[in-house]
């Protein structure tokens, strides 16, 4: 078995944006022996496959929903915090040409300042042998193009006192010195994706870190990366369901899209895509709806997101009794008012698994004068009616353009995700 922290940092480095990590998900699923399927597809007698809609993938193993037997399934998203072009990008002043970008999700945005950046997506062209005449194409360029330059302190002396940043004026990236050009991100799209300017007809672009991730800390127990939210949830829902096929249980991994701005689109958790799947997977293999829907009322989903650390300088930023920390294992996340999925039923059934795969569980509970976060959980609980908790691996400066974990916690969340689906 590989060492699951080097197979992370590689699924990290590769999966610059979400289209790029559901891309990559479809590569290690294929490889372990699940059929592609694409959505306009019949889905007849596959019990192993995936099927792949932009930044978002559905796999499933055992013919989930076929005759109204339970099954296991995982969740978590394929987004991240950050900075995204707009349609009309290229401008200029002072000599000096600039990205117009708008913030996406909840991002830190303090931490994209003076970092050497690049751009990543999927660009849309004009391809008179697709269908319809256009293809998507994916994009990463490694090589650093982009900076947000801060201020100097000398113009700005209370800077260190309480920075205050104005999302539209001040996180325009510095792209090239002179005069912007029309045409001039086009042309640079174009030569990412090896055709001519005017082929070139949309765009998702966001930017992105160049910096690797990396083993830090005295005996390079930590790692440090970018994305960790929540690409290392996609890592081990993909790793435990590759690594559980031997259980013989139906078994279901959804990636969503668009969970940092609030999953309500064609293929985020809040939407119909994943019951749509479902019902196709048990209707291909010999189960009806209303056998999905037996299914269903006796199956668990376990929305796999991050948690929140204990952090050490502001602990009273932390519910007293709840701390939490990296390399602790799992964190089950609770919250009364639904901002969690988790209920009594739930949680004892992940604690049996993680005792099933002897890893150690923690506890979070959100502090009662802060607003709380979410996650697909909820959503998708509401969506499909089905029971479901949410877990998170423990991590400290979420929504950074670099966030930070424990290495330990990477193998503990494996073992854990694995014996979710192998667990009765």
């Amino acid at each position: 078995m590989t060492d699951p922290v080097d197979d992370l940092i590689a699924f990290i480095e590769a999966s610059p944006t979400p289209w790029h990590a559901a891309h990559n998900a479809a590569g290690i699923l294929a490889e372990a022996g699940f059929v592609p399927l694409r959505p306009s597809e019949a889905f007849e007698g596959v019990e192993s496959g995936f099927v792949l809609r932009g930044g978002s993938l559905v796999a499933w193993h055992g013919a989930p929903g076929a005759g109204g037997r339970p099954f296991r399934a995982i969740g978590a998203h394929t987004d991240s915090p950050g900075l995204r072009v707009r349609p009309r990008p290229v401008h200029g002043s002072e000599g000096i040409v600039q990205l117009s970008v708008e913030p996406y999700g909840g991002l830190l945005v303090n931490s994209w300042l003076d970092r050497d950046l690049s751009l990543a997506g999927r660009v849309v062209v004009s391809d008179p042998d697709a269908p319809g005449g256009r293809a998507t194409r994916l994009f990463h360029h490694r090589d650093p193009v982009l900076r947000v330059a801060q201020l100097a302190i000398h113009l700005d002396r209370d800077a260190n006192d309480g920075l205050k940043l104005d999302r539209q004026r001040h996180i325009q990236p510095i792209w090239a010195l002179g005069e912007p050009g029309p045409g001039d991100f086009s042309a640079f799209l174009a030569s990412e994706v090896d055709v001519e300017p005017l082929q070139v007809l949309s765009w998702d672009v966001q930017l992105c870190d160049v910096q690797r991730p990396s083993r830090i800390g005295r005996s390079h127990e930590l790692l440090a990366a970018p994305r960790l939210d929540n690409l290392c949830s996609c890592y081990g829902a993909l790793r435990a369901l590759v690594d559980a096929r031997r259980a013989g249980r139906g078994a279901v991994v959804v990636l969503n899209d668009h969970e940092e701005v609030g999953s309500v689109s064609a293929t985020g958790a809040v939407g119909a895509w994943l019951a749509q799947v479902l019902e196709r997977v048990a209707g291909g293999n010999g189960g009806s709806r209303s056998e999905l829907l037996a299914a269903l009322s006796g199956s668990m989903l376990l929305s796999a997101d991050m948690a929140h650390a204990t952090h050490p300088n502001y602990p009273e930023r932390h519910e007293p009794s709840h701390h939490v920390a990296m390399g602790g294992g799992p964190v089950i996340k609770h919250n009364v008012n639904q901002r969690y999925a988790t209920e009594a039923a739930t949680a004892a059934a992940f604690r049996d698994a993680c005792g099933t795969a002897g890893v150690p569980v923690q506890e979070y509970s959100h502090r009662g004068d802060l607003p709380c976060g979410s996650t697909i959980g909820p959503a998708s609980a509401a969506a499909l009616a089905i029971d479901t908790l949410d877990v998170g691996m423990a991590q400290l400066s979420m929504h950074s353009i670099r966030e930070l974990m424990a290495c330990s916690d990477v193998e503990q969340m494996c073992r854990a995700f694995t014996a979710w689906f192998e667990n009765d």
